[in-house]
């Protein structure tokens, strides 16, 4: 009758530790989730809304810090101007550019 008691208490302890494990994951996966993963959407969607509305005399800031203004867009590629001199003319990609700058603001 011991043994009994003894495997019935040890089968509701396997139950509960795949509860709570579960449980565990659950909430490991939720804050990996709202910490990390939401944030960095976000920000993509962020950033894919400002290359949508660039334009053509926008002020912009490269990934590398270089300051110029935008005189062509085509598909994925951007030309931008830099120097005060205007004859510094680069061809770049849209992810190069990390802030934009609208003429008015």
């Amino acid at each position: 009758m011991g043994i009994l008691l003894a495997e019935e208490a040890e089968a509701a302890g396997g139950a509960m530790g795949m509860v709570s494990m579960v449980v565990l994951w659950a909430a490991m996966f939720a804050v990996l989730y709202f910490f990390i993963l939401r944030p960095q959407n976000k920000e993509k969607k962020r950033v894919a809304a400002m290359l949508a509305e660039l334009a053509a005399g926008d002020s912009v800031m490269t990934t590398s810090g270089f300051y110029g203004i935008v005189i062509g867009i085509e598909d994925d590629t951007v030309i931008v101007e830099f120097g005060n001199n205007k004859n510094c003319r680069i061809p770049m990609d849209k992810a190069a550019i990390s802030k934009v700058e609208k003429p008015g603001e």
